[in-house]
């Protein structure tokens, strides 16, 4: 029995997965350790109430720089996984990309410094805080330049350089954070929430100066329309994504802060901001191993080994460290939050199953995005946002501030179950 488990062991941490899961552990670890102290600080600096607020402009926060890259992201990695040995398509994939992202990024920068004020009204509920959106619009051509550049480094497989990278913007972006959050309290804090991203990308330029793709003639070639249109299916795919789940909190949100208290609201978003930490250990090697191996793959047997072989060396890491987290959890509120944040003890267990669910359907729901399925990536993403917000509804009437987390839980069992269904034969 040890010999048999022995070897199961032996042959699983010889997997790439868990080498690159490995590789990316420090930078994981840096990241999560940066967002840990921000938390605290800020918590402690602006409470509840001053996090609810963070959150609105969080997920406003994801949605435009969606729409200032294109929505192509995904897309740039995926192409520069399969097409990196030819030289031509590679100065095509680049440069269409890069004139993409300028384009977006700019007419995106323009809107939020037009409409500051309507969207501090619609995002934050009040009139008061236009002067973000103008910081932002004038910094997030640099957000979107950054982003390609990490995109392309991921897609050329660099794991190396990607984490090196990673780290020193998880650095800068603490610092820059906390400087600004100490000066001026809650205004320093929505500022520098969307505008340290743009700061990093002088480190990261630096960093991957020597890079053979950063030469100019990888960034100024022809417009390329039919690589448009490949990018295309990845923009739809990225906009339907920043139009549904976001907006969605943003909903949810907006009605408990409108029905039931903005400090609430606030134990909801400080749930979720302990949830994105740790769940980033599993989406880092997402990003920089798993959809780049899948774009790769095309035979369905060596596809359907990779996805268990992710499912044996995710799964039971991810059952053990909920465990652990939700043991410790009262210790966790106390060391990352205030005492005005002790209530949010009952979200975890709903949380953190929610959570399990999520990756156990990523695993398989990423194929879409490296296979390019964009129909059946659309309906599924709208569905299920549709209906996480429809459920949170019912159960905040039911349950309160909790219902929230138990329609998470329930939302991602159904959706589990769909990416089952579509990818029956694969799993099979």
């Amino acid at each position: 029995m040890f010999d048999k488990l022995s070897s199961f062991l032996k042959v699983i941490l010889n997997t790439d997965i868990v080498k690159v899961f490995s590789l990316t552990a420090l930078s994981t670890f840096v990241k999560m350790l940066t967002g840990l102290i921000t938390v605290k600080v800020i918590a402690v600096i602006i409470g509840p109430s001053g996090i609810a607020l963070l959150g609105q402009l969080n997920n406003f926060y994801t949605i435009i720089l969606n729409l200032a890259s294109g929505g192509i992201n995904s897309g740039v990695t995926k192409y520069i996984a399969e097409e990196k040995q030819s030289e031509e398509k590679l100065k095509n994939y680049i440069s269409t990309a890069f004139k993409i992202t300028l384009f977006c990024s700019i007419i995106s920068g323009l809107l939020m410094i037009i409409l500051n004020n309507f969207l501090s009204k619609i995002i934050m509920h009040s009139e008061d805080f236009g002067y973000v959106f103008i910081y932002f619009g004038f910094t997030i051509v640099l957000y979107a330049l950054n982003n390609l550049i990490l995109n392309i480094l991921n897609g050329f497989k660099e794991f190396k350089k990607f984490v090196k990278v990673n780290i020193a913007n998880s650095i800068i972006g603490l610092v820059f954070t906390l400087c600004f959050v100490y000066l001026w309290g809650l205004k320093g804090a929505l500022i520098s929430a969307v505008t340290y991203q743009s700061v990093t990308v002088l480190a990261t330029l630096w960093m991957v100066r020597k890079l053979y793709w950063m030469k100019p003639e990888y960034f100024k070639m022809k417009f390329a329309p039919l690589i448009s249109k490949q990018y295309l299916h990845y923009s739809l795919m990225a906009l339907v994504s920043i139009a549904t789940l976001p907006i969605s909190h943003l909903i949810i949100r907006g009605y408990v802060i409108s029905n039931i208290s903005s400090t609430e609201a606030g134990w909801w978003e400080a749930m979720n901001r302990i949830s994105a930490m740790y769940l980033m250990v599993i989406t880092s090697s997402f990003v920089v191993y798993y959809l780049p191996r899948l774009s790769e793959i095309k035979e369905r047997s060596e596809l359907r080994k990779e996805i268990f072989t992710a499912y044996k060396v995710i799964i039971p890491t991810l059952c053990v460290g909920f465990f652990i987290i939700y043991i410790l959890r009262s210790y966790l509120v106390n060391f990352l939050f205030t005492p005005d944040f002790y209530p949010m003890e009952n979200l975890f267990i709903w949380q953190l199953l929610g959570d399990l669910f999520k990756i156990a359907s990523w695993l398989l729901a990423f194929l879409m995005v490296a296979k390019s399925m964009t129909i059946t990536f659309i309906s599924t993403e709208v569905l299920f946002s549709a209906l996480f917000t429809l459920l949170s509804f019912v159960f905040i009437k039911l349950n309160g501030i909790v219902g929230i987390t138990q329609a998470y839980f329930i939302n991602y069992v159904l959706h589990m179950i769909t990416m089952a269904i579509i990818f029956r034969k694969i799993i099979r």
